[in-house]
């Protein structure tokens, strides 16, 4: 292997060996300087050593990091996992709002003149070490007491070399100030609280999809309110360790809290932290680091993270990768209602040096993106997906897994091809054609009819919700990425849904309720009615009158829309 990790732990100016010998203490003066010794700590202990001591460790696929975050295929349980909260104040141990086992904070004292420690001192670190230890696996006690008695374990200074035995505890780390000010490790074995049933509820409710006492639309929309909250916190529906850190996570923020939350998935390998950021806004920051692997075709990326000595593992062309994300507000007349996350930046860290590389595009690669679609439908695909959240799909030598593998990639990418470029598009089309509609694969097809509908369906949604998309941009009164007027903005939504209402053979209620809702924001605008369409016909100029011609026809195509949608619904209810 390329990459010498105990020269590379050697520089990063904190005590990395596993040996006795502590270094000089941690100080820390703010939250954010607590994540970055935390980033450092839990990169090197959690991540390079795991990496480094297992030659089949499995590196991060970039498209994992992509919301929306798919489930987990495998449970890696010889890789370490954790959770852990962290808060900006001290703590308040009766009053907290969850369950932990304390840890006493110890200022360093200086010893007395016959050189005997003070007996306070040697009590609260014996009773430090016996809370750790009465939490440990029966066959590591002896071991830590022998290695940790005569040591504060509150003390961050000590955390590197503790770290390997919290990672044995099924539950979470939990550090605060103490009254000087300092972070200290304050708390092992937490158990965050999880409001499920109540938050899901809550959310529905507040979003509009649920509605008090109707079981149907519950039943309906459960799903998607379950999985739009979790990726909001940064998740796919998963584990309890991170369900619950995401779900606290949410409610420290509403409590008003400044905090940081992280956690380790066995199945993810992925460090997921969500804090406090320094503008408060509506949700918690969410950011990612994993070991990535960086694709081969990438080859201007290559270049330049080779010649900054940025690979952890050359060979692999591994790399530290920290993704961050924004959030999104649920807007229900939006065509990607669904987008509760989206990149915000991408940043490589240099495994030595911590530096930092934030102008590559690891993991949004459009040529990357349209390559894979290449190689699914060409039968040239290499790798894995999660088919239905339950069947794991290898490689795509048969139709029956191109076409699973279709569906995977037209549900992983739908957002972004939404909202992506007409020429990528057009590429995307022209592959996707090129196979479900060649004749050669006609038969094939037919045998695998309910699979192919599926995958068409997929393929038909996102063909519309691009022109749905094109039409949210013209209530902006932007087209084609240009400010238009009100006369180029009324006729061509004119001419976008006259060619829509052709398309809706495919019916999306979701994609109809939101023309719907658009068509009806257009016909509402104030200055467009006051200054067209409530004067008389004579007061009008040729342009006014053209105005006025352009939005009768707005109205017509408004109940012929509705008119679709009441059709569709009688149908679903008689059938």
């Amino acid at each position: 292997m390329s990459f010498d990790w105990k020269k590379a732990f050697s520089k990063c100016g904190l005590p990395w060996e596993t040996h006795n010998t502590f270094s000089a203490p941690v100080n820390l003066s703010s939250l954010q300087e607590l994540k970055e010794f935390l980033d450092i700590v839990h990169i090197k202990n959690c991540l390079l050593r795991p990496y480094c001591e297992n030659a089949d460790y499995p590196v991060v696929e970039n498209r994992e990091l992509l919301p929306s975050f798919e489930s987990d295929a495998w449970e890696h349980k010889s890789l370490p996992g954790f959770s852990m909260v962290a808060f900006d104040r001290e703590i308040n141990y009766s009053s907290e709002v969850f369950q932990f086992d304390i840890l006493h904070s110890l200022m360093e004292k200086t010893a007395s003149a016959e050189g005997q420690s003070c007996p306070l001192e040697q009590t609260v670190i014996s009773q430090n070490v016996q809370a750790m230890q009465n939490r440990l696996p029966k066959k590591l006690q002896d071991t830590f007491k022998q290695h940790f008695l005569k040591y504060d374990l509150s003390v961050l200074d000590h955390y590197p070399q503790i770290l390997p035995y919290l990672l044995e505890m099924d539950r979470a780390q939990v550090m605060a100030r103490d009254s000087f000010g300092h972070f200290y490790l304050s708390g092992i074995y937490a158990s965050f609280p999880s409001e499920l049933d109540l938050e899901i509820k809550r959310f529905g409710i507040r979003t509009g999809k649920f509605s008090v006492g109707d079981n149907e639309k519950y039943e309906r929309n459960r799903l998607f309110v379950y999985q739009y909250l979790m990726e909001l916190y940064g998740f796919p529906i998963v584990s309890e360790r991170r369900t619950s850190s995401a779900l606290f996570s949410r409610r420290l923020h509403k409590m008003g809290e400044r905090f940081l939350v992280r956690v380790l998935g066995q199945s993810d390998r992925t460090l997921t932290t969500l804090y406090t950021s320094e503008k408060r806004r509506h949700y918690p920051t969410v950011e990612k680091i994993a070991l990535v692997k960086v694709h081969d075709d990438q080859t201007e990326v290559i270049r330049r993270l080779d010649e900054g000595g940025f690979f952890v593992d050359r060979d692999r062309k591994v790399v530290i990768l920290r993704v961050l994300y924004a959030q999104h507000k649920f807007n229900p007349d939006n065509v990607r209602q669904e987008r509760a996350l989206s990149v915000a930046a991408q940043e490589v860290i240099h495994p030595i040096t911590g530096r930092v590389l934030d102008d590559l595009n690891i993991i949004k690669d459009t040529s990357n993106m349209f390559l894979r679609l290449n190689d699914i439908v060409r039968g040239e695909y290499v790798g894995r997906i999660t088919y239905k959240r339950n069947e794991i799909v290898e490689n795509t030598d048969t139709d029956e897994k191109r076409l699973k593998f279709l569906s995977a990639w037209l549900s992983k990418h739908q957002r972004r091809i939404i909202g992506y470029s007409e020429e990528f598009f057009s590429n995307v089309v022209k592959v996707l054609d090129g196979y479900l509609l060649s004749p050669d694969n006609y038969e094939v097809f037919g045998n695998l009819n309910e699979l192919y509908q599926e995958v068409w369906s997929r393929y038909s949604f996102i063909q519309q919700a691009r022109k749905v998309k094109v039409l949210e941009d013209l209530l902006q009164r932007e087209f084609k990425g240009e400010r238009v007027s009100y006369g180029v903005m009324l006729t061509e939504t004119v001419n976008l849904l006259h060619g829509l209402k052709f398309e809706i053979v495919s019916y999306f209620d979701e994609l109809v309720a939101s023309v719907i809702a658009i068509i009806e924001s257009i016909l509402n605008d104030r200055y467009l009615c006051r200054t067209y369409i409530e004067k008389k016909d004579e007061e009008l100029t040729g342009y006014g009158f053209e105005m006025k011609k352009q939005y009768r026809k707005l109205v017509s195509l408004l109940d012929e829309f509705k008119a679709i949608r009441k059709s569709r619904r009688e149908f679903s209810q008689n059938w």
